[in-house]
């Protein structure tokens, strides 16, 4: 088969993902470091540091997982989801820059809240461009290529920030104020940057009629959006299997370097393990997007779900630093995959006209999921502190605990998604 080079609006698509993939390294890595010193120094019970920092997150899914629908479905009308989509960057990344200044842990995790939920909702909008900017026979390829080269091309502003890290952690020559000050700088400047050519060439070519009411018409679109499900269960059987699988995706991510901690591993080994993640990550996503070519996605989504599991298992018995250098590596290995392939699963499935009601919908069924993961997690581990549970022989904490619940949302997430597509290929 003939190789086809992206386009240049296939390129600045993809040229987001490395953008807001730095704020991804940033929040899944250092920001739970800053935290952590920030709550030592106030004396919070060390104990429930991985509680608050969960508790943060999952505010912040649930506000995007609420305005998700609505604000998708005005991005479907004439004009809009460009606007939506720069004014959502826009938070996102003044956010992070303004998490340099917050140095007092309570005003810390309310702008990192704010600098999330902006970050969650420009996907929105950018996810539900795919059809538009790739036919659907290179969607698989497009959405794999803006994982791989996001993994890839954040490393570049990460490497920087662990250095100025280091700079404060262990050479200790500058304060934890300039450090936080400059990893945060960093990335937004990086998001931004990166943000210009899509923002630049993007055209929207698919919308609903245009209406002198948006927000009300975009209320009356989402009921009709679904309407639209209800008479498609292959779609409805598709996003309640995503809202469970993907959970243990982004709890994975979004938790590991606090969970890390929790557990006393050393904070430089656990940077350098992520790193790893990221640099294993691209070159698996883009054979995700090679093999889904010749193998059928939904087959390859399976695959994904149960080697996630897996991850999860290996994860409750982590309790030594090379173990999670391991876990990096298996992270690595099916996070782009998984990702991109649920991506662009979607899109094949749903009227390219209301890509922007589905992704709404689709960001509830992904942040309610990361919502219920990161509450479970923090639940678990606030009422278990201090419980040891022996098994196998091994001592296991509260921490390890909380994340063996993540398990039984993997389990459903796959049956729903065997049902949803044995629908599909009918």
């Amino acid at each position: 088969m003939k190789k086809i080079k992206p386009t240049v609006l296939e390129r600045s698509w993809i040229l987001y993902d490395v953008g807001n993939s730095a704020f991804v390294l940033l929040y899944s890595t250092l920001l739970p470091l800053f935290f952590y010193e920030l709550a030592t120094t106030a004396r919070l019970d060390e104990e429930l540091y991985l509680s608050y920092w969960g508790y943060a997150g999952s505010i912040a899914t649930v506000l995007v997982a609420l305005i998700g629908p609505i604000c998708g479905a005005i991005a479907d009308q004439k004009d809009y989801k460009k606007l939506l989509f720069v004014i959502s960057l826009i938070c996102g990344a003044l956010s992070c820059a303004a998490l340099g200044f917050s140095w007092i842990w309570w005003i810390f995790l309310i702008v990192y809240i704010l600098a999330k939920a902006g970050y969650s909702a420009s996907l929105v909008f950018y996810d539900s461009m795919l059809p538009e900017v790739a036919p659907e026979e290179r969607a698989d390829r497009v959405s794999s290529k803006g994982y791989a080269y996001g993994y890839i091309g954040s490393v570049i502003p990460f490497v920087l920030c662990i250095g100025v890290f280091v700079c404060y952690y262990m050479l200790q020559i500058i304060s934890m104020e300039i450090a936080l000050l400059c990893v945060t700088s960093i990335t937004a400047v990086w998001w931004i940057a990166c943000s210009v050519p899509l923002i630049k060439r993007y055209r929207q070519t698919a919308f609903m009629t245009p209406t002198p009411h948006p927000i009300a018409e975009a209320f009356r679109e989402l009921g009709r959006t679904l309407k639209h499900a209800k008479q498609h269960p292959n779609i409805l059987w598709y996003l309640l299997a995503f809202f469970f699988f993907i959970n243990g995706v982004y709890t994975i991510i979004d938790m590991a370097i606090a969970y890390g901690e929790s557990l006393g591993l050393d904070s430089i080994g656990l940077l350098l393990a992520l790193l790893v993640t990221q640099i294993v990550a691209f070159p698996f996503a883009i054979l995700f997007g090679v093999l889904a070519s010749k193998v059928r996605a939904g087959r390859l989504i399976k695959l994904c779900i149960l080697c996630y599991a897996g991850i999860i298992s290996f994860a409750v018995f982590l309790t030594a630093q090379w173990q999670f250098w391991m876990l990096a590596v298996l992270v690595g290995m099916f996070q782009g995959g998984i990702q991109a392939l649920s991506r662009s699963y979607l899109t094949k499935i749903i009227p390219v006209e209301r890509s922007g009601a589905y992704f709404g919908l689709m960001d509830i069924c992904g942040k309610g999921a990361t919502f219920l993961g990161m509450l479970l997690v923090a639940v678990v581990n606030h009422f278990l502190a201090g419980k040891v549970l022996n098994v196998f022989g091994i001592s296991l904490g509260n921490e390890n605990i909380a994340v063996a619940s993540l398990l039984i949302l993997m389990l459903l997430g796959y049956i729903f998604f065997c049902k949803a597509d044995k629908l599909n290929q009918k």
